[in-house]
């Protein structure tokens, strides 16, 4: 395979085509190399318009996905960023090149230590992996806590928990995919006081649920 064939293949046939014009975001496309945070078996997918799938039942969200993310994140490079899911780290990477610091957490000890792993090897450093269940929000520790300037989750919810609308810095936002299969939207949700939130449907996609996610309740009067 020609791999640097197959990545510009990628972003003008993939990316381009899904209103990802930022030219910064290009450019982390480029740089950040998606094939070395795909599993071995499966690198031949790495450019594919495809979730790859992860050890643990886990899977990597597709790449024009990730760069539709990446670019409503709007960074500017002074952010702490959130990310519930790190998977393979690959999201995390390119966070880290618009960002701060990024924190991601990862439910499974196999996964964090892939995305550990990856992330060493990629050379990127201002990325720190914690392992638990962020499906209901997650404070942090020290100076990588809550609030939060951006949150992302690399996985979808039922609904958006309180827990993380109260983890967003006052003009923060927060990306996430709201709703159940087959009608999901992505979301992105500003925090614009104490109290006041805004949410901005953004467009229609279907990922996999994050695991454990908060319900709503089925009772109603």
């Amino acid at each position: 395979m020609n791999l640097e064939q197959a990545r510009q293949n990628m972003i003008e046939q993939q990316i381009r085509t899904w209103e990802v014009l930022d030219r910064d975001v290009l450019q982390s496309l480029l740089a950040v190399r998606r094939e070395a945070f795909v599993p071995a078996a499966c690198r031949s997918l790495a450019f594919v318009d495809t979730e790859i799938p992860l050890p643990c039942g886990e899977h990597m969200l597709s790449p024009k996905l990730e760069a539709r993310l990446l670019q409503e994140a709007a960074l500017t490079g002074d952010e702490l960023v959130l990310e519930i899911g790190a998977g393979s780290g690959y999201m995390a990477a390119l966070l880290a090149r618009h960002a701060r610091h990024v924190v991601t957490v990862e439910i499974e000890p196999e996964l964090k230590a892939l995305a550990e792993q990856n992330l060493k090897a990629a050379g990127i450093g201002n990325v720190t992996v914690q392992q638990g269940d962020g499906a209901r929000g997650w404070t942090g520790h020290g100076k990588q806590s809550a609030p939060y300037d951006v949150i992302l989750l690399s996985g979808s919810v039922p609904v958006l928990p309180d827990a993380f609308l109260t983890q967003i810095r006052v003009g923060g936002r927060m990306l996430a995919v709201v709703g159940d299969a087959p009608v999901m939207s992505a979301c992105l949700v500003t925090r614009t006081a104490d109290d006041a939130w805004d949410t901005r449907k953004l467009f229609e996609t279907a990922i996999r649920p994050l695991r454990n996610a908060a319900r709503p309740s089925a009772f109603r009067l």
